[in-house]
């Protein structure tokens, strides 16, 4: 059994992407941010739908169509449709952002 809460390095100078289960058609992953944000100018658009949660720790993130920007804690949790695309603008530099994102594919 594992913990979304343990080995978390002491040290984070680039987020942590680690896929817990993948498929063919699905990914779970769990992300940790301190103080991270996407590149300035970069988005993500992804090929595949994403729901992710934010289960400890806070971040925002800003989506291109109407630069409309989210805050999330923990707990809150969003749909992105494949192509949406988005950024995370800020996440909390004094503690741990853990995320759990879930990839699918519709096909």
């Amino acid at each position: 059994m594992d913990n979304l809460f343990d080995a978390i390095p002491a040290s984070l100078p680039e987020e942590l992407f680690q896929d817990i289960l993948k498929t063919s058609t699905m990914r779970i992953e769990r992300i940790v941010s301190r103080g991270h944000a996407t590149p300035e100018g970069d988005w993500y658009d992804q090929d595949e739908g994403e729901w992710v949660m934010v289960v400890k720790g806070s971040a925002r993130i800003l989506f291109e169509e109407g630069m409309r920007e989210i805050s999330m804690t923990a707990g809150d949790h969003i749909t992105i449709p494949a192509h949406q695309r988005h950024r995370v603008s800020w996440t909390d530099p004094e503690q741990e952002t853990i995320w759990l994102a879930v990839f699918y594919s519709d096909n």
